[in-house]
């Protein structure tokens, strides 16, 4: 696990873009970030039953005239390859903060499928991917496709590499 402090370089990075609602399927590796943007007044935090909601809102809030994001694990993914249409369909972006799993390490046998197969949907439903495996490359990377998602309309996702966020077992905390 990473000691560079790769939320602080996406929080930043998320203020230089005014990006003014995060939407969450909380998640341990995001919880530094998802604290920065609740203590954050120019920011709504948003927790969500299930993360397509995500996609929704995100695509709502773009036709209503302000930035979002998704922040999820990749175990969300594969719930919201259906609703990525919505954001294609007008052409509005749709900014996704991965927390990988079923990567480096992997205790948990059911995450490794989708976790696996992440980068593959997500690229086949459109959405531009970035993978980052060093944490000191996840906030310039998370800049570039937060650019590219707003200035080109489309939809991207920053996949932060379990490396990063690090792996742990059943009996850990």
């Amino acid at each position: 696990m990473s000691t560079h402090d790769w939320s602080a370089d996406v929080f930043r990075a998320m203020q230089a873009r005014n990006i003014a609602t995060v939407l969450t399927v909380p998640d341990g590796g995001l919880t530094r970030l998802l604290r920065m943007v609740e203590a954050e007044a120019a920011m709504r935090l948003v927790t969500l039953s299930t993360e397509p909601e995500g996609v929704g809102v995100a695509t709502g809030c773009w036709l209503g005239g302000s930035r979002a994001m998704l922040a999820m694990q990749s175990s969300g993914v594969g719930n919201c390859i259906n609703a990525l249409g919505l954001p294609a369909a007008f052409r509005a972006p749709c900014l996704m903060l991965v927390t990988m799993r079923g990567q480096w390490g992997e205790f948990n046998p059911w995450q490794v499928p989708m976790g696996q197969a992440t980068r593959p949907a997500l690229e086949a439903v459109g959405v531009k991917c970035f993978p980052v495996d060093r944490a000191e490359e996840v906030g310039e990377t998370f800049a570039a496709a937060a650019d590219l998602a707003f200035y080109s309309r489309t939809s991207t996702a920053v996949l932060v590499g379990q490396r990063i966020i690090g792996a742990k077992g059943f009996g850990q905390k």
